[in-house]
């Protein structure tokens, strides 16, 4: 007697079949219920450990709860697509993220268009709702609850095909298909991730600092970055890949398929000092389309600024010079310090 197919069963994997043919590298369902590890959030804002983000704060019951932000969700997809960027012998300053076209658009506009497959496939509207770092979603709890991994030491999601290299987006349906069983933890007793943070931000496993991350402080914070955590920055312009890694899965990871997450030469090989002399304008061309772009020229100066103070290079000298008249305060200070780092004169309030 042949067994009957259970057609919400069937439509899933459709569903993923598509998802995975219009360019995303993993799908997985996961159940309308609090993501694992979602029962933390509490104590970890409490803890401060959202630095200056006041937005995580606000209204932490909506990222707990899928049916806070799609009333009647019956099944999250989580997607993702591999960034892994090819190898090169220079050190990039920027995250591995931030080198190519912003992944927010291209992420958005693919769940969107599985959305508009899925209702053309039932053949009526479907209540439903793509995120891609657009609402209180906690994304990587998600992801595990969808069998694509684990969270990790380094509190990132660790694929054993694509280790931490996973761009992620969700798509929230309205439909009752049946979700996919977890993955377990294969994090064991290695705690790389842990030894490779410059600034201990990873202190407690499993869970991140952002108030003592390179990540938060080049590219969240508006402020002037910390006096203990500049030397820690290195030549770190935007961001901090150090925990990603440092990670031994990702040796199982392949370079990226994507074309439109292939780095920018411009931005591989441009010099720094070129960088310290951008103004508005030629930033913006520069890092067009970018998650660069976001920071501003100002930010952007800063942590250029910062970078050049650990350089010991003889032309970043003059270039902190340059810095140090800027319209800026805020770039002006940390040109001094990377004067008075590099063993000019003492650093002092600009």
């Amino acid at each position: 007697m042949q067994e009957s197919i259970n057609p919400w069963e069937e439509l899933k994997e459709a569903l993923r079949h598509q998802a995975l043919a219009s360019g995303f590298d993993v799908a997985g369902f996961a159940p309308p219920h609090p993501p694992p590890y979602s029962d933390h959030l509490p104590e970890w804002l409490k803890q401060g450990c959202h630095g200056g983000m006041a937005w995580i704060a606000r209204q932490p019951e909506r990222r707990m709860n899928p049916q806070q932000l799609l009333p009647g969700t019956g099944v999250v997809l989580v997607v993702g697509i591999n960034y892994r960027p090819p190898p090169t012998k220079t050190h990039s300053p920027f995250a591995a993220y931030a080198c190519h076209d912003d992944y927010h658009t291209l992420l958005k506009k693919r769940v969107q268009e599985l959305g508009r497959w899925l209702e053309e496939k039932v053949g009526s509207p479907i209540a439903h709702r793509a995120f891609v770092d657009s609402a209180p979603v906690l994304e990587k709890p998600l992801a595990v609850a969808a069998g694509l991994g684990w969270q990790g030491k380094n509190a990132l999601l660790v694929s054993r095909h694509f280790g931490c290299w996973l761009l992620l987006a969700e798509l929230f349906l309205a439909l009752p298909l049946p979700p996919d069983s977890p993955e377990t933890n294969h994090c064991a007793t290695c705690d790389r991730c842990l030894r490779a943070c410059p600034t201990d931000a990873l202190k407690t496993p499993y869970q991140l600092d952002a108030s003592r991350c390179l990540a938060y402080f080049t590219v969240e914070s508006h402020d002037p970055i910390p006096l203990e955590y500049r030397k820690a920055m290195g030549l770190r312009i935007f961001g901090c890949d150090a925990c990603i890694t440092a990670c031994p899965w990702n040796r199982f990871a392949p370079v990226t398929q994507e074309r439109n997450f292939l780095p920018r030469g411009e931005l591989l090989f441009s010099s720094m000092v070129d960088w310290a002399r951008l103004d508005a304008d030629e930033f913006a061309r520069l890092f067009d389309q970018t998650p660069i772009q976001r920071l501003g020229v100002i930010r952007f100066l800063r942590n250029v600024a910062i970078a050049l103070g650990n350089w010991h290079h003889p032309q970043a000298l003059s270039a902190l010079e340059g810095l140090l008249h800027h319209e800026s305060p805020l770039v002006r200070e940390h040109a001094a310090w990377g004067i008075g780092n590099l063993g000019g004169f003492p650093p002092k309030n600009y």
